[in-house]
């Protein structure tokens, strides 16, 4: 992503090296919070008259006690293994889409052009990346064993195996199963973070003209509020498409029959609350994630940029 208007687009290589990077920094301190959020999307308490649904702060401390800390950590290789290709993809797929619907004679592209933009790249993230690593690793966080016993066997021992146990059991595309409501997530997620990053680091580099590179903390309390902003949209998608993806296939039923099940029996159940489940945890990871994606993402790139002058100059390709 360029900075500012007068800098020239960042390469793909750049989008990889500093996607992957900030990426990684995001799932290493977010991850315990995405578990949480998992567990109590998948929770079924509060169904009967007069409970209440378990709280973030109390589905927390049950998996560290029942399951040790580590259990917030499960589904962390399903999310590394595909950090990469993810951020590289989502930074990448963004620009491009921003730079074929800028205004050909000035270059620049509108508000609307660019919320489409985050539209196409959260859509495009979600088919090519994210929605097998999300089916893998919910099916990792869903598994409520200990791993401080040992006779205690989980049925998938990683990643790795959980993909040939679900390909094995349930074939290829179950790894692909709520991939409409993923790419329907994805989309209003990445469509308002961009358009609110971009539009909100507009107005600081317009507040502060002086400047050519905005500071890192600033990215980072842009990156928060902008990604505050899809998890209110779309909650309701992101805990029935958690629900799909947790429970197998049933033969002959569609996947859109399969979604209103779903949603039907959650509001018969559980009631309107349930679609929100997990928002808190959701909300704390996902809005300091973006703080950290954007801020690390902003630095990694501004320093692989710096040093591709001086690389090319000691090589003798500088004009």
């Amino acid at each position: 992503m360029s900075r500012s208007g007068n800098k020239k687009p960042v390469g793909f290589a750049t989008h990889i090296t500093a996607g992957g990077i900030a990426g990684a920094c995001e799932a290493l301190v977010c991850q315990p919070l995405d578990t949480i959020k998992v567990r109590m999307q998948l929770s079924r308490s509060g169904r009967a008259p007069g409970t209440k649904p378990r709280g973030f702060l109390t589905t927390g401390a049950y998996i560290v006690r029942r399951e040790t800390p580590l259990a917030l950590y499960k589904g962390l290789g399903a999310v590394l293994s595909g950090i990469v290709p993810k951020m590289a993809i989502r930074f990448a797929s963004f620009e491009a889409y921003k730079g074929w619907l800028a205004d050909k004679e000035t270059g620049k592209t509108s508000v609307g052009m660019i919320f489409i933009a985050g539209l196409g790249a959260g859509t495009t993230e979600a088919v090519a990346v994210v929605t097998p690593m999300e089916v893998v690793k919910i099916r990792l966080q869903a598994q409520q064993h200990s791993l401080a016993d040992p006779m205690e066997a989980p049925r998938y021992r990683n990643a790795g195996h959980a993909v040939y146990t679900i390909i094995r059991e349930e074939g290829f595309s179950a790894l692909y199963r709520g991939v409409s409501l993923t790419a329907l997530r994805q989309a209003t997620n990445q469509g308002a973070n961009f358009t609110a990053y971009q539009e909100i680091k507009k107005l600081a580099h317009k507040w502060q003209p002086e400047l050519v590179d905005l500071p890192s903390y600033q990215h980072m309390v842009i990156g928060l509020i902008s990604g505050a902003m899809g998890p209110f949209s779309n909650a309701p998608i992101d805990t029935i498409k958690t629900r799909l993806q947790k429970a197998p296939a049933i033969p002959g039923q569609s996947a859109f029959q399969r979604i209103f099940a779903i949603a039907s029996d959650m509001w018969k159940m559980e009631g309107v609350r349930s679609f929100y489940k997990g928002i808190t945890p959701r909300v704390l990871r996902v809005a300091p994630g973006q703080a950290i994606v954007f801020a690390v993402y902003e630095r990694v790139s501004t320093i692989i940029e710096n040093i591709k002058p001086r690389v090319q100059e000691d090589d003798g390709y500088a004009e």
